[in-house]
């Protein structure tokens, strides 16, 4: 057996194609891709890849969202992306290969040093198969040109930032602390998800970015659905498990209970219950009560 087994693999699979070629791997790289595209027969007009970026995967260097311009150039192919995807399976009309390797140069052992994988065919009428492709298409959404060059400007930024978290796979690696909202002004966050932040300060961007790349939103999203993914991020800290149950937060105890971590000075700890307020403010249907200790209520305040 050669060390590009898995390749081959894949290479003969793809050549037996003669109407449709679907990919599914969370980690593509540009050179991978692009050798799959070479053996796709060219009678197949249709390539469906679905993918998913990650800005810190980007930024590991696990994932080439580059695969967009190949894709365009080509012209039969088109890139989904579906942000908690995990399964490989690659399908050539009612074939199928299933199993562990993705399309980078390791997993498929096109580059010295490779992984162990695992690939194996099965009918792509197998009911877990249709099960995963019924899951992607209700979840996935278009990756074009214009979110790549977004997603690899953030990873660059990102893996330039000396004070930024230590760059991780999300399923893979743990963060190593854990969150707390950092950017004073949260209306600046869905401005630099979708790349229009131009106008935003070096220092300012810095912190709008990581505190992007700890929330871990899946690209693509609308402005609402972006506030809700933020807001039930915001809702599984501890610190606010008390508005959660009890529909009212003491500012005075959030500030107490980051003081009590030992993690954070009074300083710190009051700045960051303003933060974790103003995120409240932007994201939820909250109000403000400024009687005795100020509290957060869940709820519109009554005129």
């Amino acid at each position: 057996m050669t060390a590009d087994h898995v390749w081959r693999q894949i290479e003969q699979l793809l050549a037996t194609a003669t109407d449709r070629v679907i990919l599914v791997a969370p980690f593509i790289k540009k050179e991978v891709f692009q050798a799959v595209l070479a053996a796709v027969p060219a009678g197949v007009v249709e390539i469906t890849c679905v993918t998913r970026w990650s800005v810190s995967e980007v930024a590991a260097g696990v994932s080439d969202p580059e695969i967009a311009e190949l894709a365009q150039q080509d012209g039969r192919a088109a890139i989904r992306l579906c942000h908690n995807l995990h399964a490989k399976l690659y399908v050539a009309d009612g074939r199928c290969l299933v199993g562990s390797a993705n399309l980078t140069g390791k997993a498929t052992g096109r580059v010295p040093a490779a992984n162990v994988e695992l690939l194996v065919e099965v009918g792509t009428n197998h009911p877990e198969v249709q099960r995963v492709l019924a899951a992607v298409n209700a979840s996935a959404v278009p990756g074009t040109v214009e979110l790549a060059e977004q997603i690899r400007e953030q990873a660059s930024l990102m893996r330039d930032d000396e004070d930024g978290p230590r760059v991780v796979v999300p399923g893979q690696d743990e963060q190593p602390t854990r969150w707390l909202p950092e950017t004073r002004n949260p209306e600046r966050l869905y401005r630099a998800y979708n790349g229009r932040h131009r106008h935003i300060g070096s220092d300012v961007l810095a912190g709008v970015l990581r505190d992007l790349a700890y929330l871990d939103i899946g690209p693509g999203l609308d402005e609402q659905a972006f506030g809700s993914e933020v807001l039930a991020k915001l809702h599984s800290m501890p610190e606010l498990h008390a508005l959660t149950a009890a529909g009212r937060m003491s500012l005075a105890d959030a500030q107490a209970a980051l003081l009590a971590s030992g993690e954070l000075t009074a300083e710190q700890a009051q700045r960051t219950v303003e933060t974790i307020a103003a995120w409240l403010h932007y994201f939820d249907d909250v109000h403000f009560v400024p009687t005795g200790p100020w509290e957060i209520r869940q709820g519109k305040e009554l005129a």
